[in-house]
């Protein structure tokens, strides 16, 4: 199984671990409310990763009210740390606890073999346990949807892609990215610049920089900070938001933004305690189950761009769209391989084990 990219780029994150002070949704009235730990790689910052977590906990405070109490522990690194706070969260009498990081696999499911009581979710890891599940996003859809935009925006259908790591992960996001532009522009080319790192805001603004110097029009990442969208501002170019909306460090730069919504499962998994029905499993939820949306649309994006984007959203959330299913011609890898049958579509176990990438992109995957 591969490292998950954003368990993996919140790896390269080390921070002292910071308790946040414990939140409770309101006054219990006339029974203990259920406590709900979450544990964060990094500090709550304006945007990113943790940032959606952390929206997604205020999310299940809004629609739980005093049945629940909530505790965020920020800045946690992974390894002995993480299990320290993992436990003390589960001593102190949490009954349901997020953690929210690949990096925290281990230190959870160790935890959970002295807490048999206590629920656990794994935020982006793979092992389950009667008392341990797993949840994660298919980012890819989104990525899709954003290309079709980016087509859209692009007139040449030149787009450039600064990645940290050629994990599966990422590849399905720049093949994702690359088939949707060239669902509206067939001849549209993807630069992908590596930069085996995640969290590198220099180096990141540095590829961008370079990108934008070879003659891309519209910007992508898969990495840890908002570097690219910078750049993309100062130069007066565009480029896709990743995590969270950063039209605040890129208001003219941005076309849209693929987010990750982590409330609805996390109020839903709350829920499920509170009535005495969660149970262990493994989630890998995309826009049909409102775990992946695009939208934040910037200021220079045409209604019928974005009306052309949220119809093709609608399409993916109804089973109707599936970015890596080929239609009457065989979708290619970069090497001119048949990678999908014509009118067939990737499994699951496929898409997890993706190691190429798309006719139209320029890179190679470094094993």
């Amino acid at each position: 199984m591969y490292k998950n990219l954003a368990a993996t780029l919140v790896a390269a994150c080390f921070f002292a671990p910071a308790l946040a002070q414990t939140t409770p949704a309101a006054q219990a009235t006339s029974s203990a409310p259920l406590k709900i730990g979450f544990v964060y790689v990094t500090p709550v910052l304006a945007a990113g990763w943790t940032r959606q977590h952390e929206d997604g906990r205020k999310a299940v405070e809004a629609a739980l009210g005093n049945r629940v109490q909530t505790t965020a522990v920020e800045d946690v690194p992974e390894g002995a740390d993480a299990e320290r706070v993992i436990r003390d969260l589960a001593r102190t009498g949490h009954q349901l606890i997020f953690t929210t990081s690949f990096g925290y696999m281990e230190p959870t499911l160790k935890v959970a073999q002295d807490f048999a009581g206590v629920k656990f979710e794994s935020i982006t890891g793979y092992k389950t346990t009667p008392n341990v599940a797993t949840a994660n996003a298919r980012y890819y859809e989104g990525r899709y949807l954003a290309g079709i935009a980016a087509g859209r925006m692009s007139q040449a259908g030149v787009a450039g892609y600064v990645a940290g790591f050629p994990i599966p992960e990422v590849l399905q996001g720049i093949n994702a990215f690359a088939l949707g532009m060239r669902s509206v522009n067939p001849k549209a080319v993807v630069k992908v610049v590596w930069l085996n790192a995640w969290f590198d805001a220099p180096r990141e603004r540095d590829a961008a920089m370079a990108l934008l110097d070879q003659g891309v029009e519209v910007l992508a990442f898969h990495t840890a900070t908002n570097a690219v969208m910078v750049a993309a501002q100062e130069r007066g170019k565009l480029a896709v938001a990743y995590h969270s909306d950063m039209r605040n460090v890129a208001p003219d730069a941005q076309i849209a933004a693929v987010t990750h919504q982590w409330g609805r499962y996390y109020t839903q998994r709350a829920r499920a305690v509170l009535d005495g029905t969660w149970q262990s499993g493994d989630v890998w939820g995309g826009v049909r189950e409102g775990m992946v949306r695009v939208g934040d649309f910037g200021s220079k994006v045409p209604p019928a761009v974005q009306q052309e984007v949220l119809a093709r959203q609608k399409d993916m959330a109804a089973g109707k769209l599936q970015p890596f299913r080929a239609g009457a011609v065989a979708v290619r890898d970069n090497a001119g391989h048949e990678v999908i049958a014509p009118g067939q579509a990737l499994t699951d176990a496929q898409i997890l084990q993706m190691n190429w990438l798309v006719e139209g992109v320029q890179g190679q995957v470094k094993h």
